[in-house]
């Protein structure tokens, strides 16, 4: 039931922790099926960090199963709070195994769409839907604005000159005075468009959640990294960017400066995490460098 890929990255990742997790795998699903009723149907997909299991319970659902992470511990209290407006249903949970029983959603994502306006209308649509008053307890983002000042003043020591001063200083202003206080309101935080899958209840549900408490306009900025990345052959791509960013603002009824102030803080924010650590498609060569070169590009024009 383990895809190879999935079963490979885990191990190169998490080492033997990760070798004796993917080891209580099959027992873990087989005692999930036996308790919530369901029977296996389809092959077994994964992302990063999870795999999920298409099942019958008895409506067509899935179940995943995620890597014990701290990205994921309050992944089920955002479903639980949204109820299914604007996100996949949560049926069943166990968090202690990470596990949760899910609507299915189809495979398309609104990302494979090629009309960016209508990505970015729905994307900001959702948005709003989901940026509802938080539940108690779940983690709030300003409370990591005193690390990310020093993640970026760390950045400029360890890496001189590789940003400009003034973009440096415009992202730390972001923390000051957009970071420390911030809404009373659920978000995503891993808001963009391949966690926007086609569903049958809805046109689009949102999948993968972080279950933050925080600024909506900062899951705004998260969903134009990879648009950036998909436009990077634009004639005049920051002009598309910005056009995608008012689209967004309008629906999501956010101020489009704040998001765009948000962007220039993570491109900055990766500008320096790329260097040190390189990024999920590209840890090295060509193509780290062509990346790189974009969010340098990003740091300096958000400003």
């Amino acid at each position: 039931m383990i895809p190879e890929a999935f079963a490979r990255s885990t191990i190169d990742r998490e080492g033997e922790a990760g070798a004796a997790w993917l080891a209580e795998l099959p027992g873990i699903l087989a005692d999930l099926l036996e308790r919530w009723e369901c029977v296996r149907d389809g092959e077994v997909v994964h992302g990063q960090v999870g795999v999920i299991v298409p099942v019958l319970a008895p409506d067509p659902a899935v179940i995943k199963l995620s890597f014990p992470h701290p990205g994921n511990v309050h992944e089920p209290d955002a479903f639980a709070a949204w109820g299914g407006d604007g996100a996949v249903l949560l049926y069943e949970r166990d968090d202690e195994r990470f596990a949760m029983l899910l609507e299915r959603a189809h495979h398309s994502t609104l990302g494979e769409l090629g009309d960016g306006d209508e990505i970015a209308a729905v994307s900001g649509q959702l948005s709003r839907r989901l940026s509802i008053p938080a539940p108690a307890r779940l983690p709030r983002l300003a409370d990591r604005a005193d690390g990310w000042a020093e993640e970026l003043r760390q950045g400029v020591a360890d890496f001189p000159g590789a940003v400009p001063a003034a973009a440096v200083d415009a992202a730390l202003a972001v923390v000051d005075e957009l970071g420390r206080e911030q809404p009373d309101l659920l978000m995503h935080g891993d808001f963009h468009a391949r966690n926007i899958l086609r569903g049958e209840r809805e046109p689009w549900l949102a999948v993968d959640p972080k279950g933050y408490v925080g600024d909506p306009a900062y899951d705004g900025a998260t969903m134009l990294k990879p648009r950036a990345l998909a436009l990077i052959e634009s004639e005049d791509l920051m002009m598309t960017l910005r056009h995608e960013v008012n689209v967004f603002a309008e629906a999501a009824e956010l101020d489009p400066e704040r998001v765009r102030r948000w962007a220039h803080f993570q491109a900055v924010q990766a500008a320096f995490h790329g260097r040190r650590h390189g990024f999920g498609r590209a840890r090295g060569g060509p193509y780290l460098d062509r990346i790189l070169a974009l969010v340098d590009q990003l740091a300096v024009s958000w400003c």
